[in-house]
């Protein structure tokens, strides 16, 4: 019903993740490289013909039953939708790197200056709550601590829209304390120690928290922790 459009950057595993869902979906299309976690999405959005188009991130890898079959109707062509996602690090189940439905021209408009991309869009937001896939961000050192840096900054700095005070502190809580037997856990755990403190520093600053953005901010950031 919907294009889905598979967006990479530069995830070890984005080659592997992307033909694993063009097995199942052959029409799956795929923006690759774009610089711009906002921008990429706009490439994505411009790929599509769809009212609604489908987000699937590139550390992606979608569980075997899920199909891609929703039917937003046409009262919800203005709604961000986010499905669930398994963190292999610390098994947190939420919205973080889960599949997302996204209307195509609210997209294509979006505010570029907002750090939460998924609320740069819309001010209707669903989660829906069903898993997705599992986010695979735990690839290697820079790509682990940058995943949690980020995802951490953002659930401290409180800039996700709706977000919920003692959900969000639980949340931070197991990023920061679980997984540290897990591939490149303890990676996932300082990320988010230094994102946290991050968003905390820099709450009021948008300018710095636009800076999670960068990819190459975050490996200087990573540099310095570990020179």
């Amino acid at each position: 019903m919907y294009d889905i459009v598979f967006i990479s950057y530069k995830e070890p595993n984005a080659d592997e993740n992307f033909e694993r869902l063009k097995a199942k979906f052959p029409m799956a299309k795929r923006v690759h490289g774009v610089k711009g976690i906002h921008q990429a999405h706009i490439a994505a959005a411009k790929k599509c013909f769809t009212k609604m188009f489908w987000i699937v991130d590139g550390d992606a890898q979608i569980v075997d039953d899920f199909n891609f079959e929703y039917d937003a109707g046409p009262w919800n062509l203005d709604t961000v939708h986010v499905w669930r996602s398994i963190n292999p690090v610390n098994d947190l189940v939420y919205g973080y790197g889960g599949v997302k439905l996204f209307p195509t021209r609210m997209t294509k408009n979006m505010d570029t200056s907002k750090p939460d991309m998924t609320t740069s869009i819309s001010d209707k937001f669903k989660p829906v709550h069903e898993i997705s896939n599992i986010t695979m961000f735990n690839t290697d050192p820079f790509n682990t601590w940058k995943s949690a840096f980020r995802e951490c900054c953002k659930l401290s700095s409180k800039v996700i829209d709706r977000q919920k005070d003692n959900e969000t502190n639980k949340r931070l809580h197991i990023w920061q304390t679980i997984g540290k037997d897990r591939p490149f856990g303890e990676y996932a755990i300082q990320g988010s120690l230094a994102g946290t403190k991050y968003g905390e520093t820099y709450r009021e600053s948008p300018n710095d928290l636009h800076r999670i953005n960068d990819f190459e901010f975050l490996r200087e950031q990573f540099n310095e922790q570990y020179s």
